[in-house]
């Protein structure tokens, strides 16, 4: 399989067990675990098989693993004080137990680590073109800093592997709600470029990954602590679940992190 180790990334072989790590989360190793595996497993079917392998591979407590029953694409973004809890129809998990881990589900969705190292917070986001759309990126860090006490400069922001402008093609009404939404931004001509007409339909490109780093930016995070894979699930299909090329068939990557 591929390797898709670059200058923020590398791409970890255990076995047959796969996963990615941001290099700058690494520098926190002795007090925060995280990882984003690749199509060596398949996180869809949740009968814990997969995770449990993933789990020792980590040396992480399975058992205090925390996902969510029913990610809805969305802006809601909760708080889990232990791992008993069972989110259901949210998009997003923030904490700051040690111990517990975050384990959500992507196929071209962008994955979004925070990580907090001053007030030892970690977030894990799940945003999908609709979650970008209604900001859920901005949603977790203001909850970080009203919950507890995080400052903006302190947060690092790691932004997974996703489906890239390269592959996100979509229609005029998609076009339109990103097109609305952030205008105010003054990037519309970076973010959205437009493409060929199909079938008697004008299609456009967008860039999630410009758009995030934009948003997280103006509310206080450093450019140097948002950090970007660089690496487009369609582009590298042969190594990640990607929904756009298998539709229906699509496995799952899952995004794993948690506090030691």
């Amino acid at each position: 399989m591929q390797d898709l180790s670059n200058e923020n990334v590398v791409h970890i072989k255990d076995g047959d067990i796969e996963y990615l790590q941001f290099k700058k989360l690494l520098e926190y190793k002795d007090r925060v675990t995280h990882c984003y595996t690749t199509r060596s497993d398949n996180y869809e079917k949740d009968d814990g098989k997969n995770y449990k392998r993933l789990y020792e591979s980590l040396n992480l407590d399975y058992k205090k693993c925390v996902k969510i029953k029913e990610q809805i694409h969305s802006n809601f973004v909760q708080i889990i004080e232990n791992e008993r809890t069972k989110p259901d129809k949210v998009d997003g998990l923030i904490t700051n137990k040690k111990g517990i881990s975050f384990s959500l589900r992507f196929a071209d969705c962008t994955p979004i680590y925070l990580y907090d190292p001053v007030e030892n917070v970690i977030g894990d986001i799940h945003s999908g073109w609709k979650g970008t759309a209604n900001k859920i990126a901005c949603v977790a860090v203001k909850k970080m800093i009203e919950e507890y006490n995080s400052k903006p400069e302190d947060i690092i922001c790691c932004i997974g592997p996703t489906i890239g402008k390269c592959h996100f093609e979509v229609d005029e009404d998609v076009k339109n709600i990103f097109e609305t939404t952030f205008s105010y931004m003054n990037i519309n001509d970076r973010i959205i470029e437009k493409g060929e007409v199909k079938e008697g339909k004008q299609k456009y490109f967008i860039d999630t990954n410009l758009i995030n780093r934009t948003m997280l930016e103006e509310i206080g995070l450093l450019k140097e602590n948002i950090i970007e894979s660089n690496i487009c699930t369609v582009c590298n299909k042969d190594v990640l679940h990607s929904y756009r090329v298998d539709r229906q068939n699509a496995g799952r990557n899952t995004a794993i992190i948690s506090l030691k």
